[in-house]
């Protein structure tokens, strides 16, 4: 594309006639384009903002399930060495961990 063609998107919008005599002439070609803001709600605007909140609550969420995993299996873990373990004697107190299943 030399730089005497047109740009290939404006071409059309330009007159011919108005084109060469500018060609000819070494004037400016000016385009005025009349360009009108879109009506009604901008959504993405909007909707940025809606799923950062939503991907946050479900992050929370996640980390609170995970918490609430890990201390029954900490619960768990803590019954089973107990009922392992037996009772615990210090200075004559005997101190049972877990209960007997009889």
């Amino acid at each position: 594309m030399d730089h005497r063609t047109p740009p290939g998107i404006i071409a059309p919008h330009i007159p011919a006639d108005v084109y060469r005599r500018a060609e000819a002439t070494g004037q400016p070609v000016v385009i005025v384009v009349h360009d009108t803001p879109p009506t009604g709600i901008p959504w993405r605007r909007l909707l940025i903002p809606f799923a950062i909140a939503g991907a946050v609550v479900a992050g929370g969420w996640g980390l609170v399930a995970a918490l609430c995993l890990l201390l029954d299996a900490a619960a768990h873990t803590a019954t089973v060495i107990a009922g392992v373990a037996g009772p615990i004697g210090v200075g004559g107190i005997t101190l049972r961990l877990a209960r007997n299943k009889t």
